[in-house]
């Protein structure tokens, strides 16, 4: 069964039909952010998601005087030949999330869809691409809940919804620049409301930049191992507490000169405790602003 489309994508669909159909001509104004949360009753973030994605597809451009509005060119479409670019993805992400980045090519993306190889090429320049499209996409299936008070509280859901992107998705960290970010609508959301959660803290922007980069990093990094442990416990038959118990049976002295031998720890308690530890830092750069205001 297919995962159901994003919201931002629903809109973005029944604008490009209005294009197509003539309602909104080159030069006509585009629906507002605002505009767009009161006619599809969606959140902010989803309506700036869908505006982004309009822009990327050249189905919008931006002007001096009006602002948005309906490009005069189109670039050219997404559909050829049966297919529509989403759908690519979409099998893409089927092909990762079942047997990993190694498993995914433009070849095993086309026997899926029952199309030749070359097919792909008119949507797609190659698989870095591709790789970057479907890691989007994942960004892109996140729900943005209603912003908690207090940039701690904010940054620490931020975390949260980064983290449960890479569990439904173990190869995604791998996919994932600190340094070198994509500009493609469903990082550029979740950058978007993460940093809000730093707005009015008297922060200059090199610093603002380097907290959310930081939180991004942590994540990504205790993430990493997900997709390891995953394999690890499929060749097993063990959780890594499962393993660490059978493991007091023949190392037992030996974990002793470290820990209690009763201690557990799994990747969800690291994020967890890493993360407060992590916040705790953090408080030690903004706290100091926020006193002197």
């Amino acid at each position: 069964m297919n995962a159901p489309q994003p919201p931002y994508l629903r809109i973005v669909a029944d604008i490009e039909r209005r294009i197509a159909d003539g309602e909104l001509r080159p030069g006509d104004p585009v629906p507002t952010t605002r505009a767009i949360m009161r006619e599809w009753g969606v959140a902010m973030a989803t309506a700036s998601k869908a505006l982004a994605a309009l822009k990327q597809a050249g189905a919008i451009e931006s002007t001096s005087r009006v602002g948005a509005v309906i490009a005069a060119r189109r670039m050219p479409s997404r559909s050829a030949g049966g297919l529509e670019r989403d759908r690519v993805v979409r099998v893409a992400m089927e092909i990762a999330d079942a047997d990993g980045l190694a498993a995914l090519s433009m070849r095993a993306v086309a026997a899926d869809l029952g199309v030749a190889t070359m097919a792909l090429y008119r949507h797609l320049e190659g698989k870095a691409e591709l790789t970057q499209l479907i890691a989007d996409a994942a960004f892109a299936e996140i729900e943005y809940p209603e912003p908690p008070p207090g940039w701690r509280s904010h940054l620490r859901v931020a975390a949260q919804l980064q983290w449960a992107a890479y569990q439904r998705h173990p190869w995604l960290p791998r996919l994932v620049s600190i340094t070198r970010p994509v500009t493609l609508p469903g990082q550029m959301a979740y950058g978007l409301w993460t940093l809000h959660a730093l707005d009015g803290l008297d922060l200059d922007p090199g610093t603002r930049l380097h907290i959310y980069a930081t939180v991004v990093n942590y994540v990504r990094g205790t993430a990493i191992n997900i997709e390891s442990e995953a394999a690890a416990e499929l060749d097993t038959g063990m959780t890594s507490k499962q393993w660490g118990r059978a493991k007091l049976s023949v190392d037992g002295p030996l974990i002793a000169q470290v820990t209690d031998p009763g201690a557990e720890l799994d990747l969800e308690s690291l994020f967890t405790f890493g993360l407060e530890r992590l916040l705790d830092g953090l408080a030690t750069v903004i706290a100091p602003r926020q006193t002197r205001r």
